[in-house]
This record gives structure tokens, C-alpha cells and sequence, in this order.
């Protein structure tokens, strides 16, 4: 798939590295700047990723928005916003600040990937969107992977502070929105969306798989990289160079991952996901070796690359004018879990690690369940083999 660089595919490539980048040295940076700046236990880092979701959850309000600005041009102010909030994080040095800057990141990440979402669907044709969400995957990883190698060089070798790493990292996004503001057109609607939320019936399996993914993908944001830290004393450069192993495969695999889905469907591509995921949490829940858990964290992000099939699964199955509204309302219902498993786990974590990560295989299993319930060639009145709503 060749992409003109004036087109909404090379814009959404490009706005997915400016993310990519500032999310990647916000991820880096996280546990050893909460442990060693901010003194945090589990409690304390389940009540910020709690605060993180809280955008997340509110996703639904860019529908709102939406009746103001166009979708292009608040992709860009999110963008902006989410380098801004990661920018001033390394200012930090109480609880209360680093919730506050985690809030302005936050918001910023969570409108831009609702409406970076929402545009894939509504520029990319049906018979491509797997395949170059596969490419999204695999230049967010390539992006990722410059970013976590400057980490370890500025940090490890010239030995910056986490200040400075910070302003880095956030003013990159910051650029890139200035330069695609500048450089490329506003690319008119397909379709008219629908300016208000739409909850419909018939896409109550893509709800139900949306709310499992946000949980389970919690244990693994929240708890997985905070296991290595606590547990296994992985330093930021440790941590830098895992980040980076994990990016580099699924650069690799990503594209790779794409092309399965449109040849398996969405069906098989999930089933076998939620399998995979479910021995990959037993496997935490009892990890005692260092590189075992490095061969899990990998493993885990390379198997979280398949949930493309969920966002394949929606678009056949959707009215084109609902996809807007929908980003929204996927996203909140992906996120009602990811506001109160970080502070609920994070108490259960001080008790018992292994109880958070058996907790997530049992959520992958559920989501199993689902997914045997998705036809093997979803589209719209075909949605579900049992619950089906006229």
C-alpha cells in the first residue's frame, strides 16, 4: 500500500508518531519517576492510572466538541495537548501536582485517540483498514522505538534529568501539530456523522468486548510494567531497553498481524487473542524469573496488536454516519473499568500480586466467551449468532 504524503493516510501516520513518541517517554519515565521522585507505592500509582482514565471515560463528550470544531482540526489541538501535559509532568513534586499533569496529558491522548480512530474508519476502505491499522501498529512502534532509545541515551549516557526529558518528549507533539496544521488540507467529510451519542442494540457485542479490553488492558498497563520495577528492580535503562525489544517486534509483526486478520476474520483473530492473553496472565500470577517476565511484557503487547479486529469487527457491522459517535461512546465504555480497577487492584496488589494477574486471565476467558458469539463474516444485520436486535 503506497501512501501519498498529502493524503489523510500519510496525516493520520504522521499524527500517530507525534503521539507515539510523547507516549512512549511518558510510559518510560513512569514507574522509576513515581518510585523515585514522588515516593509511590501501588495505592498511590492505582489512584493515577484511576486519574488517567477519568478522560477516557468522558470520551463520549467529543461528540459535543464535535458540533464546534471538525474532527481534523481537534485531532490536532488533542495532539497538542497531550505533548503540553507531558511536557510540564517533569516539573512535578507532589501527589497532587503529578495527578494535575496526568489529567492534561490524559485528555489530550484520549480525545486524540477517539478522533484519530474515528477518522481511520471514515478514510480508509473496508478491504485496507486491517492492514493499515497493521501499519499504524508498526509506525507507532518504529516511532516508539527512537523515542525509548533516546531515553536510555539522554538519560543513561548524558545523564539528563527527568525534567528535561519530559519537555522532550511532550514538545515533539507540540511540533508536529504545528506542522501539520500548516502542511495539509482539510479533507472533507464522506459522510455526514451523526452530532449527538447513539447507543444501538445491535452493537451490544462490540460494547461488551470494548468494556473487557478496558479492563484487562489495566492489569497490564498499570500492574505489568510496575511488576518489573517492584519486583524484578528494573532500572529505567532496563526498562528503556525491554520498551525497545517489544516496539522493534511489532514492527515487524504488526503489518503481518493486519494482513491475518483480513484473511482469518474477526472471529478466529480473537478467539485466539483472548487465549493467548488468558495463559499470559497465569503466567505473571506466578512469575519468579526476570527474563520470563520480559518474555510475557512482550508477548502480552504483541497479542494486544490482534484487538485490530475488533475495530474491523464495528466498522463492517456499523451506519457509516455513526462511526464519530461511536468512537466516543466505545471509548467511554471502554474505560468505565479503567476508572476504578487501578485503585481496587492497586489494593489488592499490596495483599497479593498474583491475585491482579489471575483476575486479568479470567477476564481474557469472558472475553472468549464473547467472541464465539461474532459471526465468522460480521456486517450490519449481521452482527451477533445469538442476541440479535431487529
Amino acid at each position: 500500500m503506497k501512501i501519498n504524503r498529502k493524503s489523510p493516510e500519510f496525516l493520520i501516520l504522521l499524527m500517530t508518531i507525534g503521539s507515539a513518541i510523547s507516549w512512549a517517554v511518558w510510559l518510560n519515565l513512569l514507574n522509576n519517576f513515581a518510585i523515585e521522585e514522588i515516593d509511590f507505592t501501588g495505592a498511590e500509582m492505582g489512584i493515577l492510572q484511576s486519574v488517567r482514565e477519568i478522560p477516557g471515560f468522558l470520551a463520549f463528550t467529543v461528540i459535543f466538541v464535535l458540533a464546534f470544531i471538525r474532527e481534523q482540526k481537534l485531532a490536532y489541538i488533542s495532539l497538542a495537548l497531550l505533548g503540553i501535559g507531558i511536557a510540564i509532568t517533569g516539573f512535578v513534586e507532589t501527589n497532587m501536582n503529578f495527578y494535575l499533569a496526568t489529567i492534561i496529558m490524559s485528555t489530550g491522548f484520549h480525545y486524540f485517540e477517539t478522533i484519530n480512530g474515528s477518522l481511520t474508519l471514515q478514510w480508509i476502505e473496508k478491504d485496507k483498514t486491517a492492514e493499515f491499522l497493521g501499519r499504524v501498529i508498526a509506525t507507532r512502534s518504529a516511532a516508539s522505538i527512537v523515542s525509548f532509545s533516546f531515553v536510555w541515551l539522554l538519560y543513561e549516557q548524558f545523564h539528563f534529568s527527568y525534567l528535561w526529558l519530559y519537555l522532550l518528549g511532550g514538545g515533539i507533539s507540540v511540533m508536529i501539530v504545528l506542522y501539520c496544521w500548516q502542511n495539509f488540507p482539510l479533507f472533507p467529510e464522506k459522510v455526514s456523522q451523526t452530532k449527538k451519542i447513539i447507543l444501538r442494540k445491535r452493537y451490544w457485542l462490540y460494547y461488551a468486548l470494548q468494556f473487557m479490553s478496558g479492563a484487562r488492558r489495566q492489569i497490564f498497563v498499570v500492574f505489568a510494567g510496575f511488576l518489573m520495577v517492584e519486583k524484578f528492580n528494573f532500572s529505567v535503562a532496563e526498562i528503556s531497553l525491554l520498551l525497545l525489544a517489544n516496539a522493534a517486534i511489532n514492527v515487524f509483526f504488526a503489518p503481518k498481524i493486519g494482513r491475518l486478520i483480513q484473511r482469518f476474520g474477526e472471529r478466529k483473530s480473537l478467539i485466539f487473542e483472548y487465549v493467548g492473553l488468558a495463559f499470559i496472565f497465569i503466567g505473571y500470577a506466578f512469575v519468579e524469573s526476570g527474563y520470563f517476565a520480559v518474555f510475557l511484557y512482550i508477548a502480552d503487547h504483541l497479542f494486544f496488536s490482534i484487538a485490530i479486529a475488533l475495530k474491523t469487527y464495528f466498522q463492517k457491522i456499523a451506519d457509516p454516519a455513526d462511526i464519530a459517535s461511536s468512537a466516543g461512546v466505545s471509548f467511554t465504555i471502554n474505560h468505565i473499568a479503567a476508572v476504578f480497577i487501578p485503585v481496587v487492584f492497586g489494593l489488592i496488589w499490596l495483599y497479593s500480586p498474583s491475585l491482579v494477574f489471575l483476575a486479568g486471565a479470567g477476564m481474557a476467558c469472558i472475553s472468549l466467551l464473547l467472541a464465539f458469539n461474532m459471526p465468522s463474516e460480521p456486517s450490519s444485520g449481521n452482527e451477533v449468532l445469538l442476541g440479535k436486535f431487529s
